[in-house]
């Protein structure tokens, strides 16, 4: 057995109580085996099953017993063989009995590798646990499982067993699954074992983890609570997103006859003169820009290396604060976990203390970490303790990122308590809201919760394993419909809708909905209210006493801007979506009228006109994403004012507040909130 590779047994119940649950179990087996042939092409598979009519393995044939329990495939390196071969498992027709079926597995995996390779020899059970195991000729059944799972140990070997109950697999004596569930909950406490119950198709989708991920520290060294005082900890991912396989470029240029061939595809890259497209820039003539305002400033590989930020590697407490400061929309990133060092026992009982102090008095801690030596960042995050329920594992913490002012994103909505009465809902309506919320609850009390995270697989990731599985076996295979397990992940429960239509009637009749012809179009882009600019107000870019517009609302489409109502003509022309060069007409026309009314203008006259329709192109470019388009053109109208004596139109906008759209508003802006607000001071001509 190489090093990396793993060898599984999958020991499937097939009694006639399970034939329900199989369907799910082949989709849940072929995905393991698929995403083997993917991640893990070396890895091997073997399959067991129990509750079968006849009889086939190596042990009933050595020292008998073990009846209806068949190997249907030996151990061997994956394949599609292999994933045919689960899809159509047989039906049974006798009760199972699983501990038969694991010592089988345990028997084929010690025949295979031995002692070889411990903690990758893997057994996954599927059983509903429904009915009694078979009585030890010596001693109780508890002493048989302990015995098994000391022999587990022994070789290195972990088990996973996934129980089906509900309405997958029926009813059953209480008293039975009871014990059951205590045998293999034994397993669980006695060796590397994982108890899993399921209840519904799309958790028995989730309970097995198909893709190995082999756990990785990201730190390993102390948590420093101060200069005196440092605790030995490990620190592993908790999760994170498991992603699409990278797709590779492919080449069919190699002969078929060419076993040999890789078929790779390498990109090169080539760098060109500008004045001469026939002369290519070498490497050492090429030096990385950035801009600063109007000029971009050259900066080598070695000056960026110098600036570079290198801190020590560390982990150091900064001080603790109320879990109910730390906001759940704060978290940024992926979750980690701090362990205490395996072995040590002054770090386990010091974590230990310090995180069942901290849960006592509801807080968290705030630490400065960087993970490695030479890391270019410095990150600091929130440890929060996670007091551990099961006495044979140790207390630890679960870490999240924090954000720096930079990456808060503030944006600023008026409190629903400002509105009028008559827009507050009435009890009536709050009350059919209740419900509504009520009815779709995921975790009904006395109910397993349903789509829990960690029994939910990504519907995404399923769908393309799935196809990519049939395009193997047919290169012309169409697309096939989303199945309906995971269906019901991405799409509401259509039963649960059907058995609570009545709450949503209610709910329906209690909110009266008119039609609007305004909204007929995209209300993320319709720019609805209209800029009005007067002597009063003081910010033209405040827009919370704008009111909404009546005209251009007939229908009719706007294909220009004309003279008498400019800023209407604008916003119709953006809202278009018959065609994508309607917004691009609308920036350009907009900046030609704007020009032509700073160039006509007669002692100023035309100025509050010419404001409105900056603030409503400055609003428009917000919308679409244009902000560049605005400070350019603001920018090459203000040049233009000084120097055609029309510097009075900059005094003009200077005094209205007008300005550049910077990166907070718009994050493809490339003009900071100083500049922004900076600019018109800057664009006053000077008195001499």
């Amino acid at each position: 057995m190489s090093r990396g590779k793993d060898g599984t047994v999958l020991l499937i119940d097939v009694g006639p109580s399970m034939h329900k649950a199989l369907p799910e179990i082949e989709k849940l087996c072929s995905m393991l085996v698929e995403k083997k042939l993917i991640y893990s092409k070396s890895d091997e598979v073997g399959v067991v099953l129990f509750g079968t009519e006849g009889t086939e393995n190596e042990l009933t044939r050595e020292v008998g017993g073990y009846d209806h329990t068949t190997v249907l495939q030996n151990i061997k390196v994956v394949d599609e063989h292999l994933i045919q071969a689960v899809e159509q498992l047989p039906r049974g027709t006798h009760n199972g009995d699983f501990l038969d079926a694991v010592i089988v597995g345990i028997d084929m995996l010690i025949k295979k590798y031995g002692e070889t390779n411990k903690g990758k020899k893997r057994l996954c059970l599927f059983t509903n646990a429904h009915f009694p195991t078979k009585a030890p000729q010596d001693g109780t059944k508890e002493d048989q499982v302990i015995t098994i799972a000391r022999h587990m140990n022994t070789q290195g070997m972990r088990l996973e067993s996934i129980v089906i109950r509900g309405g997958l697999t029926g009813e059953a004596k209480k008293s039975i699954m009871d014990e059951n569930d205590h045998l293999l909950d034994i397993f669980s406490k006695r060796t590397c074992a994982k108890l899993v119950h399921v209840e519904t198709p799309t958790s028995l989708l989730g309970a097995l983890k198909t893709r190995k991920v082999s756990p990785v520290t990201i730190f390993r060294g102390d948590l420093e609570l101060s200069p005196k005082m440092k605790i030995k900890v490990w620190v592993y991912k908790k999760t994170s997103e498991d992603k699409f396989p990278t797709l590779k470029k492919y080449s069919d240029k190699a002969a078929p006859t060419d076993k040999f061939a890789t078929h790779e595809v390498k990109v090169d890259f080539e760098y060109k003169s500008a004045e001469d497209l026939s002369k290519v820039v070498p490497p050492e003539q090429r030096i990385k820009g950035y801009r600063y305002g109007p000029q971009v400033i050259p900066i080598s590989s070695a000056e960026w290396d110098a600036v570079k930020f290198k801190p020590e590697k560390s982990v150091k407490l900064l001080g603790f604060s109320d879990a109910q400061n730390i906001m759940r929309h704060y978290y940024m990133k992926d979750v980690n976990v701090f362990i205490p060092e395996p072995g040590n026992t002054r770090a386990i009982l010091a974590v230990s203390a310090l995180a069942r102090a901290m849960k006592d008095k509801n807080k968290v801690a705030i630490v400065r970490c960087v993970w490695r030596q030479g890391q270019a960042s410095v990150i600091v995050g929130a440890l929060t303790p996670n007091v551990s329920d099961n006495d044979n594992i140790p207390d630890s913490f679960y870490f999240n990122v924090l954000p720096f002012s930079e990456d808060v994103r503030e944006f600023q909505f008026p409190s629903f308590n400002n509105f009028p009465a008559a827009w507050q809902p009435s009890e009536q309506q709050q009350e059919a809201a209740d419900d509504f919320v009520r009815m779709f609850d995921l975790a009904p009390s006395g109910k397993q919760e349903v789509l829990p995270p960690d029994l939910t697989p990504n519907p995404v990731l399923e769908r393309f394993f799935r196809h990519l599985e049939l395009k193997s076996r047919d290169p012309d295979a169409a697309v096939p419909p989303i199945d309906e397990t995971l269906r019901k992940i991405s799409e509401p429960d259509k039963e649960l809708i059907a058995e609570n239509k009545s709450v949503i009637d209610a709910f329906r009749s209690r909110f009266e909905l008119k039609e609007n012809p305004k909204l007929k179009k995209s209300s993320r882009r319709l720019l609805k209210e209209k800029p009005s600019v007067s002597d009063e107000r003081e910010d033209p870019m405040d827009i919370s006493d704008q009111t909404n517009s009546n005209e251009h609302t007939s229908g009719i489409k706007v294909t220009k801007i004309g003279d008498s109502a400019p800023v209407q003509d604008f916003e119709a022309m953006m809202s278009r979506r018959d065609s994508p060069e309607w917004v691009g007409k609308a920036i350009k026309d907009m900046k030609n009228k704007i020009h032509d009314l700073v160039e006509d203008s007669h002692e100023g006259d035309n100025y509050p006109k010419a404001l409105e329709c900056l603030v409503a192109l400055r609003k428009g470019c917000i919308l679409e994403q244009e902000p560049n388009q605005f400070n350019d053109f603001l920018r090459s109208l203000c040049k233009f004012c000084q120097e055609k004596y029309l510097s009075s139109f900059c005094e003009f906008l200077a005094t209205k507040k007008l300005t550049l759209i910077p990166k907070t508003e718009a994050i493809d802006s490339e003009v900071t909130d100083a500049e922004a607000r900076s600019f018109l001071v800057k664009s006053e001509p000077k008195l001499e």
